[in-house]
């Protein structure tokens, strides 16, 4: 049991009151506690329970056989399945209480790298596991590891290591049958990850991630640890992957340089030339796979949040046939060992998630798994509509509603906001959203406000530093919108954010409170100058490249205006606040900073901790009980008969 003291003990060392805390009803559910949140009703938790019984299946890899890795869960967590043929059964291949979401197959043989952590904490560690169960450690205990990388024969696994407080990531080399001869191939600076290695083993492609602006690409000699940096360095841009082309003498990698959006281009190693695959690109890429004799490529292209993939000769540019598929998000897609199929996955908004295959030759498109909908009807899901409108400097802002079917009268309102503050709001499957429109009767809406991927660089960094609440004037603009609909009551107007859309859930609550009725969020931050002293080492730089930082004098007097919690006097409207206990991105100060403020001063709080979750909910039994809470508090402060 979670003892009184080691709950506020943040909270004290802090220097807050922490009798803000003291007359406020305590219980715990396993391993959640609730501060100031009632019990919860039988009637909600048995309507919320099927919606998070939905399964689904993300394709991580092929196996050198030909069948496929996916992550799907069938008990608490995602964990990595085997699936030997189209529709054959899912054998589960790891067994954990943390979920397994990343699989990397070892080409040549029946294994795979994956990584894991503890209660969230992203303290990474891999393995390597075959289909029998038997594994052993890759990496260092009490280091931070990613990005698994075998070289073609897979003889060899390169991957990224950081140890706590440490900002560099060093790259990192051990023979797959000889785990404990991994070596240093690079002591890194910054946030440096390995992408291929070279056919003949000698080179290897590797990114460095200073900002969501400033990607660069780099390739590694194995042997004598010099670095070639790949592109123009006299101005920032941004690559997503790498791959070295036929004959190890290109690089293909998706850049934006000298466009709003990504697309793919080659890179000619000896003289640095750059040739365009897509020029003009209207829509950017955002992921690819290449054949293994380089000669194909395949990449996802978000158009307005939808995915397509379009597959084109490397050596001209020119299009080939590809799948065509529903109307959703793509989740993954590579080439199997072969280069005869493409293997992808696909979420839509009545379809939780499914693994496909592309044939080439054939241009046939065969599905290998068919995720259960946990009892949903799938008629009663609704598909959201997409919208654009103008915010306070004449800028469109891109939108997508959601709306009960067959309904009649002013709906309430929940909008819904996205953190990063980079990512973007997508129409694939959510089971909260579809919940919200189902069980509340209401309209939600979720917004990809200025700071937004998906929409090109000029977009992207509409937001940054000392603009950062622009993209809250944009949830204003969008408040006026709700107010000239006939269908939507902009009296009953709830606002929901986490992580970085926790931030904007809070100051929205503080610029626009009396528009409001209430405020959901989850592992927001409070106040930035806190959020960037105590976020993990690893990240501190990278948010700082994002937000500013807090060590300037100009930049801590902007943060001292915009935190959330330096405003909580505006804050008058019901709030319901969650944080995972083990969250090294948003720490838990955050939340309880926030929670203490808001107590002191009476707004009313419902506190939700997870003591075994990191950075969001992952765990099933924590789900049912979080979005259930989710969904009480909405009916309390929508005015909609709460039980």
């Amino acid at each position: 049991m979670l003892s009184r003291a080691l709950l506020l003990g943040s909270v004290m060392a802090l220097g807050l009151a922490a009798t803000a805390f003291a007359q406020v009803e305590r219980r715990e559910v396993g391993q959640l506690v609730f501060e100031g949140a009632p019990p919860l009703p039988d009637a909600v938790a048995e309507a919320i329970a099927p919606y998070y019984e939905v399964r689904s299946a993300v394709f991580e890899d092929w196996l050198a056989d030909g069948s496929m890795l996916i992550a799907t869960r069938f008990g608490q967590t995602e964990q990595i399945h085997h699936v030997a043929r189209p529709l054959a059964a899912r054998t589960q291949l790891t067994f954990f209480d943390e979920p397994i979401t990343v699989a990397t197959a070892q080409p040549g043989a029946a294994r795979f790298a994956y990584r894991r952590d503890e209660g969230g904490s992203e303290y990474y560690q891999g393995f390597l596991r075959d289909l029998q169960g038997h594994e052993v450690r890759l990496t260092k205990p009490g280091t931070r590891n990613s990005d698994f990388v075998f070289s073609k024969d897979g003889a060899r696994v390169a991957w990224s290591q950081v140890t706590p407080g440490d900002p560099n990531y060093d790259i990192m080399i051990a023979p797959a049958a000889d785990p404990e001869g991994r070596r240093v191939v690079l002591e890194g600076e910054g946030a440096m990850s390995p992408l291929e290695i070279s056919a003949d083993g000698r080179r290897m492609l590797l990114t460095r991630y200073n900002s969501i602006a400033d990607v660069e690409l780099f390739v590694l000699d194995i042997a004598s640890g010099e670095l070639t940096r790949l592109g123009p360095q006299d101005r920032k841009v941004h690559y997503a992957g790498a791959a070295f082309g036929p004959g190890g003498n290109t690089v293909v990698t998706l850049s934006d340089d000298g466009s709003e959006v990504t697309r793919p281009v080659v890179f000619d190693l000896a003289t640095g030339a750059m040739r365009e695959l897509e020029s003009g690109a209207k829509w950017g890429a955002e992921g690819f796979d290449l054949t293994p004799d380089g000669k194909t490529i395949a990449y996802v292209v978000n158009e307005e949040g939808y995915s397509k993939v379009v597959l084109r000769d490397v050596a001209t540019g020119r299009e080939l046939a590809g799948p065509h598929l529903p109307k959703g998000v793509l989740t993954a897609l590579k080439f199997s060992p072969d280069g005869a199929r493409l293997g992808l996955s696909l979420s839509t908004y009545n379809a939780s998630g499914d693994v496909w295959s592309y044939e080439l030759a054939s241009r046939t498109l065969t599905r290998w798994t068919d995720s259960e909908l946990g009892g949903l009807d799938p008629s009663t899901l609704v598909e959201p509509s997409l919208f654009r409108y103008e915010t306070f400097d004449g800028r469109s802002i891109p939108a997508f509603v959601y709306k009960p079917q067959g309904a009649s009268g002013k709906l309430p309102v929940v909008i819904q906001i996205h953190g990063g503050p980079e990512g973007q709001e997508l129409p694939s499957f959510s089971a909260r959203r579809q919940a919200w429109v189902n069980e509340l009767g209401a309209a939600v809406i979720i917004p990809n406000v200025r700071g937004s991927s998906g929409y090109g660089k000029t977009y992207l960094s509409l937001d940054n530093a000392e603009k950062r609440e622009d993209s809250v004037k944009d949830i204003g603009a969008l408040l006026d919108w709700v107010e000239q609909q006939p269908d939507l009551d902009s009296s009953r107007v709830a606002v929901v954010g986490q992580s970085y859309g926790g931030y904007m859930a809070l100051a929205v609550a503080a610029h626009y409170n009396p528009r409001l009725v209430g405020v959901i969020d989850l592992y927001g931050i409070s106040d930035f100058a806190t959020f960037l002293e105590n976020t993990e080492g690893y990240r501190r730089d990278l948010r700082r490249a994002e937000y500013g930082d807090e060590r300037d004098p100009a930049m801590r007097a902007v943060f001292e205006k915009i935190a959330p919690i330096n405003m909580s006097e505006r804050m008058r409207k019901p709030m319901m606040i969650y944080q995972g206990a083990n969250d090294p991105r948003v720490p838990q100060s955050e939340s309880e900073q926030m929670v203490a403020k808001l107590r002191e001063q009476g707004t009313e709080v419902w506190y939700v901790l997870a003591r075994d979750e990191g950075h969001g909910v992952h765990k099933k039994a924590n789900q049912e009980q979080v979005r259930a809470t989710e969904v009480q508090f909405l009916k309390k402060v929508l005015g909609l008969g709460a039980e």
